[in-house]
């Protein structure tokens, strides 16, 4: 699985930079009997219809000429936006997030919690800085990236 999102990436970010869009995530994954080749790509104002039929367009082309075929089953191919809930990989996802809202899901519990979400006041020397609510009280904790297993802007109501 790993080497086929390897290789789709290595076409697919020249492709996307180009657009002066973002390659935010691929994902390879089987539900039910299908397999789904998942693109997602932004820019700052987030991106429309037509650039994601044009980065889905010329993937498609790419893809189909290469010999052997590195997808060795049937897929859908779907690009679009990440949506409002964009995953956080990289240090500058974290850098545009802070002030923002997020979910931060952690590989073990610390201060007795491997879920927190609040908004990201700071982002510096690999640790993020989350100030959320315990009922009616702010508290604030600093998590370092290497606890982080998936992070995500989320939306509050």
């Amino acid at each position: 699985m790993s080497k086929i999102i390897e290789t789709v990436e290595q076409i697919a970010v020249p492709i996307v930079e180009e657009l002066n869009l973002e390659l935010v995530e691929v994902e390879y994954v089987k539900e039910g009997k299908n397999w789904f080749l998942r693109l997602y790509i932004d820019k700052e104002n987030g991106v429309d219809i037509e650039e994601c039929a044009v980065v889905s367009e010329r993937l498609s082309e790419q893809l189909d000429a290469l010999e052997p075929d590195p997808i060795p089953h049937n897929y859908f191919l779907e690009v679009s936006s990440p949506g409002a809930e964009r995953p956080l990989k990289t240090q500058q996802d974290f850098e545009r997030a802070v002030g923002k809202y997020v979910n931060i899901k952690l590989y073990e519990p610390l201060d007795g919690e491997k879920v927190y979400e609040g908004t990201l006041t700071s982002f510096a020397d690999d640790e993020l800085t989350v100030e959320y609510m315990v009922k009616t009280r702010k508290k604030q904790i600093t998590i370092p990236m290497s606890k982080v297993a998936k992070a995500r802007l989320a939306v509050t109501f």
